[in-house]
């Protein structure tokens, strides 16, 4: 018998829905249920250390979890380099601290709330002596995409013709319309998130579980078992496409 695998869409932050989430998941496959998280586990939401301190603990403890990276988890680990690296696939004039990204939020979450004015250096200086080590490697740690079966994870999707072995970092972080507008069948069905809906989706070729915790809607859980999808809720599986 095929074990169910579960799926966890963006968190942003949110430490309390997370924590319901994963409470449904072990009711609905036990404490050692397998688990991928899709990435963009920092900011915008009110607690992102709270978010980092359970995911990297829970990996130290010997949970079943796979923790995929996020662009915005790419965001905060290059930001705490030395020196720190501008990501330049965000707009031109934005970095991790600006406001419409989410930065400021992470870093309050630290206790790190002057922002405005000073120089990214110096912030990043304080953020790096701020962020316990164990979040620090959490980020830098973080495995780009993940293979099961028929399933493919990747946080933001994969380019369309391109194996799925071959694909690149910025892509597997950043891609939305040239995967999203491409119907073809990529060799598995692929899970993401990245790109908030009002509710998780399923295409056919894809299933994006993004439902906007970043904004403050539920985070979206979904199960994975013998071809068939689900949305878990507080009533249970609710198939998905």
């Amino acid at each position: 018998m095929t074990r169910p695998i579960y799926a966890i869409g963006d968190i942003h932050g949110q430490r309390s829905m997370l924590e319901d989430t994963l409470a449904l998941i072990e009711a609905d496959g036990g404490p050692e249920a397998p688990v991928v998280f899709l990435g963009d586990y920092i900011d915008r939401g009110p607690d992102s250390r709270g978010v980092l301190d359970l995911l990297s603990s829970g990996l130290a403890e010997g949970r079943n979890w796979t923790c995929l990276k996020g662009n915005h988890d790419r965001l905060m680990e290059w930001y705490l380099n030395t020196p720190p690296v501008h990501d330049p696939y965000l707009l031109v004039g934005f970095d991790w601290m600006h406001e419409r990204i989410g930065g400021r939020e992470t870093a309050a979450s630290y206790g790190v709330t002057e922002i405005t004015g000073r120089r990214m250096f110096d912030l990043a200086d304080e953020l790096r002596e701020t962020v316990p080590d164990a979040h620090q490697r959490f980020l830098r740690h973080l495995q780009l995409s993940h293979r099961a079966g028929g399933l493919f994870f990747a946080h933001a999707g994969i380019r369309p013709g391109v194996p799925l072995d071959a694909q690149t970092e910025t892509d597997l972080l950043w891609i939305r319309q040239e995967f999203h507008d491409d119907p073809r069948d990529h060799g598995a069905l692929i899970v993401h998130g990245h790109t908030p809906v009002q509710s998780a989706e399923h295409h056919g070729n894809r299933v994006n579980l993004d439902s906007g915790a970043g904004y403050g809607r539920p985070i979206t859980a979904a199960v994975f078992e013998a071809g068939k999808v689900w949305e878990l809720g507080a009533q249970g599986r609710v198939a998905l496409g």
